[in-house]
Order: C-alpha cells, then sequence, then structure tokens
C-alpha cells in the first residue's frame, strides 16, 4: 500500500497533544477585533478540542 501523503492545510490548523486528542484555534480571531469584547476575544485566544467525530479523519489528513 502506498504512503498517504500529509495535508498541509490541515496539518497547519490542528496540532496533536500529548493524550493524542486534536486541537485547533479558534476562528473571528484575525481583524475586526475592535468590536468584539475583551471576553470575546480572550475566549478566542485558547484552543479548543475537535470532536471525537472529526477526530479520526484529521489524525488521517495530518498523519499521525
Amino acid at each position: 500500500m502506498p504512503k498517504v501523503k500529509t495535508r498541509k492545510s490541515a496539518a497547519k490548523r490542528f496540532r496533536k497533544t500529548g493524550t493524542g486528542k486534536l486541537k485547533h484555534g479558534h476562528t473571528g480571531a484575525r481583524h475586526l477585533l475592535t468590536r468584539k469584547s475583551k471576553d470575546r476575544k480572550r475566549r478566542l485566544r485558547t484552543g479548543t478540542l475537535i470532536s471525537k467525530a472529526m477526530s479520526k479523519r484529521t489524525k488521517v489528513m495530518i498523519g499521525s
């Protein structure tokens, strides 16, 4: 069976944690930040785990 190539766009968006779960950054934190509250911008800075349903496909895409 041939090797599976890493999808670079997915590899840049998702990171694997130490326990093997996948983490991604929030959307909406790039521009138009003046209208967003401080609390909202602070929440956008932290990453979050992706759902179990999406993680299986995503692990194949990032090659881990």
